[in-house]
């Protein structure tokens, strides 16, 4: 093991996960799109900070959850009407 060199200012997760038991999830509440769009949103703004799909977060029941990392804010109920505030929140 050995550690690699820092190359992002921020890490976003957008939990993507998809039960198969029937309980709510994120990826049956919108949240494959909403991650593409938010990347895009926020690559076109930072390139520094990267938006990765991330599996179960335990919150699928407060709808899609995203958090900010390092600054580690945990957001439930993101939809796609709340990305450009979702942007400035993150690159600032």
């Amino acid at each position: 093991m050995y550690t690699l060199d820092q190359t992002h200012r921020k890490l976003v997760l957008v939990c993507t996960n998809n039960r198969q038991d029937g309980r709510a999830c994120c990826a049956e509440q919108g949240a494959v799109d909403l991650h593409r769009k938010l990347k895009n949103a926020v690559a076109a703004r930072d390139p520094r900070i990267r938006v990765s799909q991330s599996g179960c977060l335990d919150h699928c029941n407060t709808g899609v959850t995203v958090v900010i990392m390092p600054d580690n804010i945990w957001l439930g109920r993101v939809m796609d009407h709340d990305i450009p505030e979702l942007v400035n929140l993150i690159t600032s």
